[in-house]
């Protein structure tokens, strides 16, 4: 069989037309990159229903942190950006299902407060399902009062080329028992070199509920820390950011609590405790002791009977030899006492994140 053999010129003009589309590709990736602003104050949105109370000291109270991974990693899903293989929800059907098998979680651990991470507005990677209205719809009124921030917008990222992973809104949600009285999208340090495009735009949420007796306020933090960075410092910085912010509520006598999804190892030495190996991350290292100002604890879930991770890595769908680490928690300033922080166990049913919770009480 002869081999065909194509001109020179039309060699040259496909290697051209190639070369111009990843150049045009480029351009419009970094020209409609954006970050949203800072100190955006965020809409409070009530339940009409709600009888109104407000929290008060000496009582003890729940707090939920849920990152449930845009509705897409059931226990057998794998991410391409953390070496799996897929890179959207398998089906509308599955995003569906996922958020509100985590939502019935959620119910069943009852909590007063609850954070979110990794809730989608309209994403490719979800199929434009607004995943806030389906948390909305299957808590069915359980909260008092709950905002929404935008954590990103991202461009549309064409890869993997099969299938990709598309232009993703998303943020975090915050749910409280008791009137919120007002909130606040706080921008976080980022990289601003190419990382700045698969690291995405983030950010905290601060919200603010008064408290029944005196001046006080119980300071409500959501927090969803970088995951894909260079090299982990700029997690440091975002730390260094918040603990500021939470001690300057601490020392005007409110009390101060956050939670979410840190991409650090709470535990320091998740590995060991859990059995597994896996490379040295930049979202899985400790945070150094020395970051945490006096004034702030940071509250890692763990039950030393049963120890349950928060995270898998989604590199294979999960298994025993799945690596599994506690990224997600709490910090609490020094008025707030910590009866009890635990990571709630699924099996990675609903998300690569198990719930966490923490019972605690206003000093």
């Amino acid at each position: 069989m002869k081999k065909i053999k194509l001109p020179l010129k039309i060699l040259l003009g496909v290697m051209a037309l190639l070369l111009a589309a990843v150049v045009g590709y480029l351009i419009y990736v970094f020209a409609v990159w954006y970050r949203v602003e800072d100190n955006q104050v965020l809409s409070v949105e009530t339940a009409g229903s709600a009888v109104h109370t407000e929290p008060a000291v000496n009582e003890s109270y729940r707090a939920v942190s849920y990152n449930t991974g845009f509705g897409a990693y059931s226990n057998d899903y794998s991410f391409f950006m953390d070496g799996g293989r897929e890179s959207r929800a398998r089906s509308p059907e599955a995003v569906r299902e996922n958020v509100t098998g985590a939502m019935e979680t959620v119910k069943a651990i009852a909590p007063d407060f609850l954070l979110l991470q990794e809730v989608d507005i309209d994403g490719t990677r979800s199929y434009h399902i607004n995943e806030l209205e389906l948390v909305e719809e299957a808590l069915g009124g359980l909260f008092d009062s709950w905002t929404f921030a935008q954590n990103y917008d991202s461009p549309y990222l064409f890869w993997p080329l099969t299938e990709p992973h598309g232009a993703n809104q998303a943020g975090q949600a915050t749910f409280s028992s008791f009137p919120i009285a007002s909130a606040l999208r706080r921008q976080l340090p980022i990289e601003n070199g190419v990382m700045k495009l698969v690291d995405c735009d983030r950010c905290y949420t601060v919200q603010r509920i008064p408290l029944g007796e005196g001046s006080a306020e119980l300071v409500l933090y959501n927090l969803h820390l970088s995951a894909y960075t260079s090299d982990g410092v700029i997690a440091e910085e975002q730390l260094k950011m918040l603990f500021a912010d939470m001690l300057g509520e601490y020392e005007k006598g409110n009390y101060a609590v956050a939670g979410g999804d840190f991409n650090k190892d709470l535990l320091g030495n998740s590995s060991e405790i859990f059995g597994v190996s896996g490379p040295a991350y930049t979202w899985a290292q400790p945070i150094p002791a020395s970051l945490v100002p006096e004034g702030l604890s940071i509250v890692a879930p763990f039950d030393p009977d049963k120890p349950t991770a928060s995270c898998r890595n989604a590199d294979r769908p999960y298994g025993p030899d799945s690596y599994r680490v506690t990224v997600d928690g709490f910090i609490v300033s020094a008025n707030v006492e910590v009866r009890s922080a635990r990571v709630w166990e699924t099996g990675f049913r609903w998300s690569d994140h198990n719930p966490v919770y923490m019972d605690f009480v206003l000093r």
